[in-house]
């Protein structure tokens, strides 16, 4: 019987094993994968629909949280939006919300911007950010080492934003725009804003 393949003599590292993105550094947050497994199974103790139905985030017990970003909209009122929790907290800050589904791998919410609304430029350095618009007209716009690129995302339309990359959506349409957020990891660590940002100097 063959010995199964290390990856660590094939030349690259185990899919688990710790990776430094551009600026090094290491995201603490992402947990062991033999732990985020674990956290999947169904629970001693639970049936089966009991498991699942723990599993389910309705859109009936959902509300917008118009307070997750409000230091923003506190210092100008155009970065005023709301975000709606279904897998884990996403990357506003949150600390904790016991009405979603424990995030293993990633992180789902819904981002509600207002007419003329925008999302500030920000960074990630752990984690690739999607925008998936669902409603509206969306300006995203990405800038990196002196390089800018934007785009118009409409209905159905998605960007992938990698991180290390600073991105800000603008909402360029007549009403309310409704986007999907992921976050690659269960417990993103709080983005940042650009050094000359006034919103890099207040406290949450």
């Amino acid at each position: 019987m063959n010995a199964p393949l290390n990856p660590q003599t094939l030349g690259r590292p185990a899919a688990n094993s710790p990776q430094f993105n551009q600026l090094g550094l290491l995201d603490p947050n992402i947990p062991a994968e033999l732990e985020t497994q674990r956290s999947l199974l169904q629970p001693a103790g639970q049936s089966f629909g009991q498991w699942l139905e723990g599993r389910v985030a309705r859109r009936a017990s959902r509300r917008y949280d118009w307070d997750a970003l409000k230091f923003q909209a506190d210092y100008d009122p155009k970065y005023r939006r709301a975000q709606m929790r279904y897998v884990g907290t996403g990357g506003t800050g949150v600390a904790s919300d016991g009405n979603t589904v424990a995030a293993a791998h990633f992180t789902f919410s819904t981002m509600l911007i207002p007419a003329g609304h925008i999302g500030p430029s920000h960074i990630h350095h752990d984690v690739e950010e999607i925008f998936f618009v669902m409603r509206g007209a969306m300006k995203v716009i990405c800038e990196k080492d002196g390089q800018r690129w934007e785009a118009v995302l409409g209905e159905r339309d998605l960007i992938s934003v990698p991180p290390g990359v600073y991105r800000e959506e603008h909402n360029i349409g007549d009403e309310d725009a409704l986007m999907c957020v992921m976050l690659g990891s269960p417990s993103p660590i709080t983005p940042n804003y650009p050094p000359d940002s006034p919103l890099a100097k207040l406290k949450r």
